[in-house]
């Protein structure tokens, strides 16, 4: 990503904090590059376990050119996707966790080297683009049927 992207992403994601410039000031200085930030306000996020997000997140790449931001934590255990804000409260799925209104989620700085457990698969761009939650929830069951399967991916015609 460029200086330009990650300032866009930066801006971005801190607009959502409680105090926008304490927030860029912490992830310039810690060393670890992370913050705690609100969900609910632009974005929620859906939590995924590992063995389930990352099949979901190979088929929502086959379907669009660009999904919204994805954390990966705890040595890819759980992927967080985000999504519009309201999709954890109305939610209804086994397995998955939503971080909405409430809820804070730690974020890394999008333009840094991994330094802790939590890292980007797909960084914001600044954009504010989001993974549409009906698509997401496409994608996990493609991903499901695939695996049961044995095909390991999507098939398209």
């Amino acid at each position: 990503m460029t200086g330009a992207g990650v300032g866009a992403a930066v801006e971005w994601l801190a607009s959502v904090a409680p105090d926008p410039g304490a927030c860029r000031w912490e992830w310039e200085r810690d060393p670890r590059g992370i913050v705690l930030l609100p969900a609910g306000r632009r974005w929620d996020v859906l939590i995924l376990p590992g063995e389930l997000g990352h099949p979901t997140l190979d088929v929502l790449t086959r379907l669009i050119d660009r999904p919204g931001p994805v954390l990966a934590g705890f040595g890819d255990a759980r992927m967080g996707f985000f999504v519009p804000p309201g999709t954890a409260a109305r939610w209804v799925g086994t397995g998955v966790r939503g971080a909405g209104r409430g809820t804070w989620i730690v974020v890394p700085h999008p333009g840094r080297a991994v330094v802790g457990k939590v890292r980007w698969l797909i960084p914001p761009d600044g954009s504010g683009t989001l993974t549409d939650a009906t698509l997401l929830e496409l994608a996990m069951h493609e991903a499901v049927a695939a695996r049961r399967d044995g095909q390991g991916g999507c098939q398209r015609s």
